[in-house]
């Protein structure tokens, strides 16, 4: 071959280079494809520069044509994207530009997120969101935190384990109670000793409550005093505040039902029934029909002692409900009583007690239970104070 036919192949050879070089620079900067641009606002670009990648979805669907500063301090970083219009389809208006880094140490790029199928297409020269870039710097900065306060965890750690090892030393050594207590023998027995006969002393204890408490039943079917409990009319005196309400209920009556303490019971001091019969009226009431909440509120008359008389009315009151929850068949936990100690009453029989069954429609709010107190004999100081009790006050049906 002649050194021009040679000359003319070098020449062909390298243009053809050339060439593709430009169709490959172009096909990357996306000269001779159809384009759109889009736009994307940061607070700070993180050494994001011209020409930059941009991905969708990873793939590389574009470039940074250019990044505009602000013209005032306080407004943002806009960055310029050129697009191919591939991407047109999958970037909608709520798709987010991130600035992502290759790796910990890597170029910076623009990644696109894929947009919502319902939304609209993004149109040429859009806006769309952002999210601020994470720098390396805060997380340098976040991480040296998080180290700092490890250190500052190991050195409490070293603290806390020389202050056991030198607790531990001084056990070994007999120092304080838990020394003496593991290298005292003697002192050792001595408390285990205590500690047998403080539960030795516990067992009896609760040994004699229960013989009290036998003994106290054994004495209340004992012929000498089974007279008191059936003249007074009830054994268990734990049992009056049961099922007593602090009282009456809100709203109206539906039904009442109105007895006198001389009608119903032996005496005027007794809890004793005797003509259980006139109860029959309510108690068929009571189990024929529907109702909320049934309350047996009994009054004394103004004569007597005033505790003793609140103790004889909440008794009177306990002891007409279990002959109506024994005899007639209906809800028992809506049938509660009431003893309401001196009480004057114009329903009263000649100034002496009064036995009332007031019945209330469903729906009716039970007031609390009364709190339980132990039942004792009034002393002197006691029996001079007098209870104060509202009336019973409720329209008849």
């Amino acid at each position: 071959m002649s050194r021009a036919a040679r000359l003319g192949a070098f020449i062909l050879l390298t243009l053809a280079i050339l060439a593709a070089g430009v169709f490959i620079i172009g096909s990357k900067q996306y000269l001779f494809s159809s384009t759109y641009q889009l736009k994307a606002q940061f607070d700070n670009v993180a050494g994001l520069d011209a020409g930059a990648d941009v991905r969708v979805g990873g793939v590389h669907s574009g470039t940074v044509s250019s990044i505009v500063l602000p013209h005032k301090p306080g407004d943002k970083v806009t960055v310029v994207l050129e697009l191919g219009k591939a991407t047109h389809e999958i970037i909608k208006q709520d798709s987010m530009a991130t600035i992502e880094t290759e790796g910990l140490l890597g170029n910076q790029y623009l990644a696109i997120s894929f947009g919502s199928a319902g939304k609209a297409n993004v149109r040429d020269g859009d806006t769309i969101a952002s999210a601020p870039p994470l720098e390396m710097a805060d997380l340098l900065q976040k991480t040296s935190g998080i180290l700092d306060s490890s250190q500052q965890a190991i050195q409490n750690a070293t603290r806390a384990t020389a202050n056991l090892d030198s607790i531990s030393a001084k056990i070994n050594g007999g120092q304080g109670t838990a020394g003496a207590l593991v290298n005292d023998k003697q002192l050792y027995n001595n408390l285990a000793q205590t500690s047998s006969s403080m539960r030795d002393t516990m067992v009896q204890a609760q040994a004699g409550v229960t013989d009290f408490q036998e003994n106290m039943e054994a004495l209340k079917h004992n012929f000498l005093l089974r007279g008191y409990f059936k003249k007074r009319g009830y054994e268990d005196s734990a049992e009056l505040a049961q099922n007593e309400i602090e009282r009456m209920p809100q709203g109206t009556a539906i039904k009442e039902f109105t007895y006198t303490a001389k009608q119903l019971f032996d005496k005027q001091d007794s809890a004793k029934l005797k003509n259980q019969k006139s109860l029959n009226a309510s108690g068929e009431f009571l189990a024929n029909n529907q109702f909320g909440l049934a309350v047996i509120a009994v009054s004394a008359g103004m004569e007597g002692d005033s505790q003793k008389d609140l103790v004889l009315t909440e008794a009177q009151a306990m002891v007409v409900r279990e002959y109506l929850v024994e005899n007639f068949g209906f809800d028992d936990s809506q049938l509660r009583t009431l003893g309401m100690g001196k009480q004057t009453s114009t329903k009263s029989d000649a100034g002496g007690g009064t036995v009332q069954i007031i019945i209330y429609p469903a729906g009716t709010e039970i007031p609390p239970n009364k709190q339980t107190q132990p039942a004792s004999v009034p002393s002197k100081a006691t029996s001079d104070q007098t209870v104060q009790s509202s009336a019973i006050a409720t329209p008849k049906p």
